[in-house]
C-alpha cells in the first residue's frame, strides 16, 4: 500500500501523554500519529501526520487536559468560600436548634453548610458556600441568633466582676459551720461533706446513724469445755428491758426536704464572695475586650477609695426574691465600715467602664446596684435529667430565726476579679481572668 507523509507547520495538538519529568522544562515530543486503510481504522486520505520539534509549554499541557477532562465530566465545580465565626460554646445550642431544626433553616434558606463544633472546647462556627454572598447572608443570620440567645433568660451569666471573701480563712470557717448546722452534719464529717463540692449527694443523717450504732449493747459471754458441747440458757429469769424506736435513718432528711433544703443550694465557702456585676460573654473576643476594661480603670478605682484599705462588716441575712417561707436567695447584708461610701463609688466605677465598654445587658443597666454575698440560692438545686421547676423556692424562716443577726466579721477587701462561673482555681474560687488591687496600706505624703 502506497503511504505518503508530510510536515505540516501547525498542527492542532491533541496530548497523547501527560507524564513529565518536571513541569519546570518545557515538553518536547515527536509525536506521529498513523493512518492505514484496512479492517481496524477508516482511512482518512490516506496519510500520516507527522509533528517535528513542536514545543508544548506546561501550561498548555494543562489546559488541554483540564478541557478533556470537561468534556468527559460537564458538573462545572465553582470555588468555595469559608468564614469562621467564633461564637461561644454557651450560645452553639441556640444555632443549632431542636434537633438540628435552625441550622437546617439557615442551610436551606442560604445554599451554605454549617459546621458546628465537635467538642465544648471549640467555640467557633464554619460556614461554607459556593459565594461570598451566601456566606455573609447566613452570618448575618447566625448574629441576630446570638443577639437575641443573649436576651434569653435562658442562657445564663457566663462571667462576673467580684470581690473575694473566700481569702479570710476565719469567714470560710463560719460559712461551713452555718452550712453544717443547718444540715445537721457533724464537725468531724464537716469538711468531707462540704468542701469538696457544695452539691454533694451524701446522706445527711450518715453521721448521727454512726453515732447512734456505737450506743451500749448487752453481751453474754458463754464458755464450755469443748465445741462439741450444748449450753442451755433459761431466759425466764431475765427482766425485760424497753427501748425507744431507733430515730429513722432519713428523719433528718426528710425534714429538709420539707423545707426544700439541701446541700446544692448553698454557695460553696471557698467562693464566698460580693457581687458586683453579672455578665454574659459568649466569646474570647468579648472576655479579653472585659479583661482590658477592668485593668484600665485600676487607676481610677484607686482614687475612688482614696487610696485607702477598705473594711466591710456582714452581718445577719436578708431574703433577696420572695418571702421568707418561699425564699430564692438568701444573703449576707454588706456594710462599710467609716460610711464614707468609698466601696460604692468604687464599684459604680467599675460598673460604668464595663458599660461603656458595651458589655453589659440593657435589662440589667437598669437594675439598682446592691452589693451582696448571697449565701444560698434556689437556683443552684441539682435536678434530676429532663427535671424543669418553674418557680423554685426554699422555706428560710428556721434559718432566719436561728442566724438571721449573725455576726459574720469584719473583713478587708483586698482585689477585684473578673471572674468565670463554673469553673474553678485551685485554690477553690472561681477562675480569675483578671484582677486589680485594692489598697491594703495607708499612703503617708
Amino acid at each position: 500500500m502506497d503511504r505518503r507523509k508530510r510536515t505540516i507547520g501547525t498542527p492542532v495538538w491533541k496530548p497523547v501523554c501527560t507524564q513529565a519529568s518536571s513541569l519546570e522544562e518545557p515538553v518536547v515530543k515527536d509525536v506521529g500519529v498513523e493512518s492505514e486503510i484496512g479492517s481496524q481504522m477508516q482511512d482518512v486520505n490516506e496519510s500520516m501526520i507527522e509533528v517535528k520539534d513542536a514545543t508544548v509549554s506546561p501550561k498548555a499541557l494543562e489546559d488541554d487536559i483540564e478541557d478533556e477532562a470537561s468534556k468527559e465530566n460537564p458538573v462545572l465545580s465553582a470555588a468555595k468560600h469559608s468564614l469562621s465565626v467564633e461564637v461561644g460554646a454557651s450560645v452553639i445550642q441556640f444555632v443549632r436548634g431542636k434537633d438540628g431544626s435552625t441550622k437546617e433553616k439557615i442551610e436551606k434558606e442560604t445554599g451554605v453548610q454549617i459546621i458546628l463544633p465537635s467538642s465544648k472546647q471549640e467555640d467557633a462556627i464554619i460556614i461554607e458556600g459556593t459565594s461570598a454572598v451566601s456566606v455573609a447572608k447566613a452570618s448575618k443570620e447566625i448574629q441576630h441568633i446570638i443577639n437575641e440567645a443573649v436576651k434569653n433568660p435562658s442562657l445564663d451569666y457566663s462571667h462576673f466582676v467580684s470581690l473575694p471573701l473566700a481569702i479570710h480563712p476565719e469567714l470560710v470557717a463560719k460559712l461551713f459551720n452555718f452550712q453544717n448546722s443547718i444540715l445537721g452534719i457533724s464537725d468531724a464529717n464537716a469538711g468531707e461533706n462540704l468542701e469538696g463540692n457544695s452539691n454533694g449527694d451524701g446522706s445527711e443523717g450518715d453521721a448521727q446513724d454512726e453515732h447512734l450504732d456505737k450506743g451500749s449493747a448487752v453481751a453474754v459471754e458463754l464458755k464450755v469445755a469443748n465445741d462439741m458441747e450444748s449450753v442451755k440458757v433459761d431466759v425466764r429469769g431475765i427482766p425485760l428491758v424497753s427501748y425507744a424506736p431507733k430515730e429513722p435513718k432519713d428523719s433528718k432528711s426528710s425534714s429538709l426536704s420539707d423545707l426544700r433544703i439541701e446541700k446544692s443550694i448553698f454557695i460553696k465557702p471557698k467562693t464566698f464572695h460580693l457581687t458586683v456585676l453579672m455578665l454574659k460573654l459568649w466569646n474570647k473576643e468579648r472576655v479579653n475586650l472585659a479583661t482590658e476594661v477592668l485593668k484600665s480603670i485600676s487607676p481610677k478605682v484607686m482614687d475612688a477609695l482614696d487610696n485607702r484599705p477598705l473594711f466591710v462588716r456582714l452581718k445577719g441575712l436578708d431574703c433577696m426574691r420572695g418571702s421568707l417561707d418561699k425564699a430564692r436567695v438568701v444573703y449576707a447584708p454588706v456594710e462599710e465600715i467609716g460610711s464614707e461610701n468609698r466601696l460604692s463609688r468604687a464599684c459604680q466605677v467599675i460598673i460604668d467602664a464595663f458599660v461603656e465598654a458595651g458589655l453589659v445587658l440593657e435589662r440589667d443597666i437598669r437594675h439598682e446596684f446592691k452589693l451582696h454575698a448571697t449565701v444560698m440560692n434556689a437556683k443552684h438545686r441539682k435536678r434530676r435529667k429532663n427535671q424543669k421547676v418553674k418557680s423554685d423556692f426554699f422555706n428560710a424562716c428556721g434559718i432566719f430565726k436561728q442566724f438571721g443577726s449573725e455576726e459574720w466579721g469584719e473583713y478587708l477587701i483586698r482585689e477585684a476579679h473578673l471572674s468565670q462561673r463554673f469553673k474553678y482555681d485551685e485554690n477553690g474560687y472561681y477562675h480569675c481572668c483578671a484582677s486589680i488591687p485594692f489598697p491594703e496600706n495607708m499612703q503617708v505624703d
